[in-house]
């Protein structure tokens, strides 16, 4: 099978994933992949609304707790993200295969933080629906520097915290039931391609225990 990452980083990312609840990966995208996302980023602007919180049926707009705009990915709509979606296949196969899952789906955004935008300390599990079992983010931001803001703030098991800087093609997979985050403030535009790969199992797989 022909993967766009070797299975040997495959294995090395699954094993943090597994034993820190989250992993951080660098270089997630080559820069082929990066640029042509970036520029779909980019063409989708105008079409971006504003995010609330809590599911469909019970969604709000509150900026206090989260200030960000959106841009819902389809894959049949979305066909100038070919390479992406096969990515995508490539990761629902490592999980399912290698960690005993019973991944089924995905859904993924556009994500736009403006200057002033945040997002509150929460988990991306809802409590009238459990099948988001493994968040992913990734970032489109070029240039970023210190005092741009929008890190990601993990929250461990200990109440520490730690943040993640929201550097051009890392990516971020961590475990939506289980790791509590925030995105500090923006000070400038933040750009990045958020989704969860979702299950319809009868069994969840040891893999989170």
């Amino acid at each position: 099978m022909k993967t766009y990452h070797r299975l040997e980083q495959w294995f090395s990312w699954m094993d943090d994933l597994s034993a820190k609840d989250y992993v951080v990966i660098d270089h997630f995208f080559q820069p082929k992949m990066y640029a042509e996302i970036r520029s779909f980023f980019l063409g989708k602007l105008p079409n971006f609304t504003e995010a609330g919180i809590g599911t469909s049926a019970d969604n709000q707009i509150n900026k206090n707790i989260r200030g960000d705009f959106t841009y819902w990915l389809d894959r049949k709509r979305d066909v100038e993200l070919l390479p992406f979606w096969s990515l995508v296949d490539e990761i629902l196969y490592m999980f399912n295969r290698y960690c005993f899952l019973s991944l089924s789906g995905y859904e993924f955004h556009l994500a736009h933080y403006p200057s002033g935008g945040h997002y509150d300390k929460h988990l991306d599990q809802f409590e009238n629906r459990n099948n988001r079992m493994i968040s992913v983010v990734i970032y489109l931001n070029e240039g970023w520097q210190k005092g741009d803001g929008g890190e990601l703030e993990i929250f461990e098991k200990d109440d520490t915290s730690f943040l993640v800087e929201p550097l051009a093609a890392r990516c971020v997979l961590f475990k939506s039931a289980k790791v509590p985050h925030a995105v500090l403030e923006a000070h400038k535009s933040r750009f990045s391609l958020t989704g969860w790969l979702l299950y319809q199992p009868s069994t969840i797989g040891r893999f989170l225990g």
